[in-house]
Parts: structure tokens; sequence; C-alpha cells
């Protein structure tokens, strides 16, 4: 019994202080700092910790291939071309550029995942914006939001879509049928929401004017590959395939197509990969294998067997609300890995698998601390001497989050009657 509360209270610590990064330090060290400490006291055999790291292949080679695509197409200009474009086509408007910028964002999420929107598109609409002598808030926290109220478009639109459906992915048209209707709510709500609470910022005309920036021939050809990597993977989606090896290899294939041609050296691609992502992933399935070996999903299994006796449109919403908030508490990754493995011991299917999946992707619309993606947003902000707060954040978040969730369940909802 000691070694089970010993065992929580090092993962609780360790996510918690992932979370509050105290002096700054990576949330890699705490995650992988915890992971290890499991092990090295022997609350957890090593096998465990090797079976948990080794559950996560999928994921972590779907992260690479789209890291890897996302730098790929930062070096050869796509993402400065794209904000660019919506600079000179917003024709002075700041409401015109905040839906161009919204719609370039939910494009980016949708086949290229929620975290290429955060990392790679922020910091080129943030210097756009910046020349356009605009209010940046409005446009920043546009491309925070669609990260991820359209994250559960496709599959391959967050990581944590694998994390939640690990081995069991809906094949293409399952997904599309169940989730086509309430990410179309989660994306025009999010995006009625914030006009409404940006509505004085966006008054102001553009000040200033953008760069023309032409797309080099290499930049077509990154775009003709993201789009032959798109087929590739919706194809094996259609199929019930698993995502991340087919991605990486397009991802390789694409990079090594287009360095010959510009003869550029792929390693410096690979060096600008975020492998302490995938630490922090990889440490994220051990903590949460660990958890699971003491029994504590019990508690979770518990509580969706009691959901399952509710109405089915009052389980589901009271699912999707209670998953989306606790998003805000843990982070969606872990959360969705715990709701990975509730679902394989439950064998629950259907509307309230959905609604978990809805409230781990748009849930951390909430706060900054909801998801990875909205923390990776952050830092790359800090990075350009920006700085938004947790109140700043939760300020918009408390009015966009419930509203989206609860568009987007009424659609998964309305689906499921039918």
């Amino acid at each position: 019994m000691l070694a089970h509360i010993l065992l929580s209270a090092i993962v609780g610590l360790s996510i918690l202080l992932m979370l509050v990064r105290p002096r700054n330090i990576a949330e890699v060290w705490w995650v992988g700092g915890g992971a290890f400490l499991l092990v090295a006291v022997r609350l957890i055999p090593l096998s465990l910790a090797g079976r948990a790291i080794a559950q996560g292949t999928d994921v972590y080679l779907f992260l690479i291939g789209m890291m890897l695509l996302s730098e790929l197409a930062r070096e050869q200009g796509v993402f400065d071309w794209m904000s660019s474009h919506a600079v000179r086509s917003a024709a002075g408007s700041s409401t015109r550029l905040f839906t161009l910028v919204y719609v370039i964002g939910a494009l980016v999420t949708i086949f290229m995942s929620n975290d290429a929107t955060a990392v790679v598109l922020t910091p080129a609409i943030l210097a756009a914006v910046r020349k356009a002598k605009v209010e940046p808030l409005p446009h920043l926290f546009a491309c925070a939001l669609i990260a991820n109220a359209a994250s559960f478009v496709l599959p391959i639109s967050n990581p944590a879509n694998l994390v939640v459906f690990d081995g069991a992915m809906p094949p293409l048209a399952r997904w599309l049928a169940g989730f086509a209707l309430p990410s179309l709510l989660s994306v025009a709500v999010t995006y009625t929401v914030m006009r409404i609470l940006f509505r004085k910022q966006l008054r102001a005309p553009l000040a200033g004017s953008s760069n023309n920036v032409e797309l080099s021939s290499n930049g077509k050809l990154v775009l003709v590959g993201l789009a032959f990597m798109v087929a590739v993977l919706l194809t094996a989606s259609a199929m019930g395939r698993e995502l991340g090896l087919p991605t990486c290899l397009a991802a390789l294939g694409i990079t090594a197509v287009v360095c010959l041609r510009a003869r550029t050296n792929p390693l410096a691609l690979a060096k600008e990969i975020s492998w302490t992502t995938l630490a922090l992933v990889a440490g994220l399935f051990v903590m949460v294998n660990a958890v699971e070996s003491i029994g504590a999903l019990r508690y979770t299994q518990a509580a969706l067997a009691y959901v399952q006796h509710l109405p089915t449109a009052a389980g589901a919403y009271l699912t999707g609300f209670v998953v989306g908030i606790a998003n805000n508490l843990i982070n969606n990754l872990p959360l969705g890995l715990i709701a990975s493995g509730t679902l394989h011991a439950s064998r629950v299917q259907g509307l309230l698998a959905n609604a978990i999946l809805i409230g781990v992707d748009l849930g951390p619309n909430l706060s900054v601390t909801g998801s990875l993606a909205t923390i990776l947003w952050l830092l790359a902000l800090r990075k350009e001497h920006v700085e938004v707060s947790f109140g700043q954040f939760l300020k918009i978040g408390i009015v966009a989050m419930p509203i989206a969730l609860a568009a987007a369940l009424a659609g998964a909802v309305l689906v499921h009657s039918f």
C-alpha cells in the first residue's frame, strides 16, 4: 500500500512540475526524472517501463514525420509565404486578416497537426502582423485556439488522437461520420466567440504592410509533397492502418527529394526536430502505465460505467466536460493515455468514446496548461519576446472553450441519434 502511495505521489508531482516548470526547467526533465525514479526505487520493474516506451512507437513516428515536414516547410518559406499572403489579402482590414489567419491555422492543423500550427505557423504570423503594425494578440490567439478546435477533423490533426485510440483507430469513413459535424461546429463557434471577444482590437485598420514573399520552386515542391503525404495518410486511415510509420516514411521521402533538389544537408533539419518532445511523451507513457499497474484506472472505469447508465445526451455532455476540464489540470497527453487505458479496459465505443476524444482535443482551449501544443505556442511567443499570462489566456478560454465544447458535443449527440 505504501508503495502505491509513493508511486502515485511521484507521478502526480512530476506532472505538476511539468505544468508549472519551476526555474523554467523544461517539461521533459520533470517527467523523465519521475519515470527514472519509479524504476530506480523499484516501484515499477524495468520491463514494464520498456513495454510502456515501446507502446508509444506509433506516436513517436507520427511526431517525427510531422515535425520534419513542418521544419522543411519553414526552411523553404512556406509559412512565411502563407502569412505574407494573408496580410496582403486582408487589404487593410484587421478583421479580414484575423479570418485569414484563422483559416490558415485550420488548414495547417487539419493536415499537419496542431503542433505545427502552434510551433511553426505562430512565429510566421507574428512576424507578418508586426510588419502590418496591428495588435498581434487576436491573431496569435487565433493560432492557439484553432490548433485545438480543429484538431479532431482528421485522425492526423492531433497526436492525442493516436494516443486515445491507441491500436483501435476508427477507419477514416467512420471517423468522418462521427467527427465531421462536431469539428465543424467547434471551428465555427470558436471563431465566432473570438470575433466577439476581440471586436475592439479588430476595428483598427492595418497601419503597415507586409513584404511580398514569393514561394520558391522548392517551396512549391514542399506543398506538393504535403499533398502526397496527406493522401498517403488518408489512404492508410481508410484502411484502418496505424499512421505513425506512413507519416515518417512519407516525410523522409519528401525531405530527401527537396534536399537533393535544393542541395541542402538534411541533417540540419533533423537537428531542428524536438527530440525532447519524444522523450517527454515516452516518459508520460511510463507514468500512465505505472499508475495503471497498481489498478488506479479502476476509478475511471467505474466513472465511465456510471455514465453509461445516464441518458445518452447527458452522459456525453458530462463525459466531455469532465474530460475537457481535466485536461487543464494534468495536460491532455497524460489524460489521453488514461482515457485510452480506460476505453480499452471498458471496451467502450461510439458516442462516449467520441465525447472523450472531443474533450481531450478541445478542452485545452480553456488554459495554457491544457495541451502540449498550447505550451509550445506559449514558448514560441516567449522566444519572440511576447508574454501571454495564464490569466490572459483564461479570460478568453473560459468563454470560448465551454461554448465550443457544448456545440461540438451537441453535434456528436445529433450524429449518434441518426
